[in-house]
Order: structure tokens, then sequence, then C-alpha cells
């Protein structure tokens, strides 16, 4: 897609690209701006590239436009996210707490895969799924 892109707006040309500039931009924005642990490095580079390739073909001033409305929009659709995530706990509390037991046990297995891969001989104690009884109603 990001190869797509790239060809499109060069195809466009500088004059026509100018209104589908933010759209362009959002994708590659949201590549360059992730931090997730299995990222690939060749799409990071791929967007940068094309990032590259979109400031010399609009211009610098276009480009920090565009570019700055993007991260603007980013920025306000993560606070707005935040925001709704903590009224949602005073709102549901029950969802909230249940969010945050899968967090805590998420936490713990990861400090005991952690320990485990620093030292081998080491086994943690791990709670055994058990699919029916997690599935049952708990009184």
């Amino acid at each position: 897609i990001f190869k797509f892109l790239g060809a499109i707006s060069v195809d466009l040309g500088q004059d026509k690209i100018k209104p589908y500039l933010p759209t362009i931009l959002t994708p590659l924005y949201r590549e360059l701006n992730s931090n997730y642990a299995e990222q690939d490095p060749t799409l990071k580079n791929l967007s940068q590239e094309i990032i590259e390739l979109l400031k010399k073909l609009v211009g610098l001033e276009a480009f920090s436009l565009a570019f700055s409305s993007v991260q603007k929009q980013a920025n306000q659709k993560r606070a707005m996210r935040k925001k709704q995530r903590a009224l949602q706990t005073v709102a549901n509390p029950d969802i909230a707490a249940r969010r945050k037991l899968k967090r805590h046990k998420n936490k713990e297995e990861t400090r005991k895969r952690k320990i485990e891969s620093l030292r081998p001989m080491y086994k943690a104690k791990r709670h055994r799924s058990n699919a029916l009884k997690d599935l049952a109603m708990v009184e």
C-alpha cells in the first residue's frame, strides 16, 4: 500500500496531490510513530522514503502544514480515547475491574516468561487454563 501511495503521488504530480496529502500522510505517520514490539523495520524505512519523496514533490511548506495537521489529528484521537477510557472506569466499574485483572494477569505471565528466559533451569508456576472452567459462571 505504501508503494502504491508513493506511485500515485508521483503520477498525480505536485498540483493534483496537494488536496490528498493528509489522506496519504495518515498511514505513513501511523507507521513512523508506532512503537509495537514486532514492528517490521522495512515498513518504517519505506514510509520514511515516501515521506521524503512527498517532501521533494510538494515542497517543504505544504508538506509541513499537512504533516502537522495529521499529527494534531492523531494526538486528538489519542487524547479522546484516553478520556473515554477514564470515563468508562467511572461509568462501568465492573468492566474496568475486569480490564485491570486481565492486565495484571498478562503482566504476571510476562514476568514469568522473562524469568524463564534469564534462568532456563527455573520453571515458573503457570495457571492451568481449563477452557470450560474459565467459561463457567463463578458465584
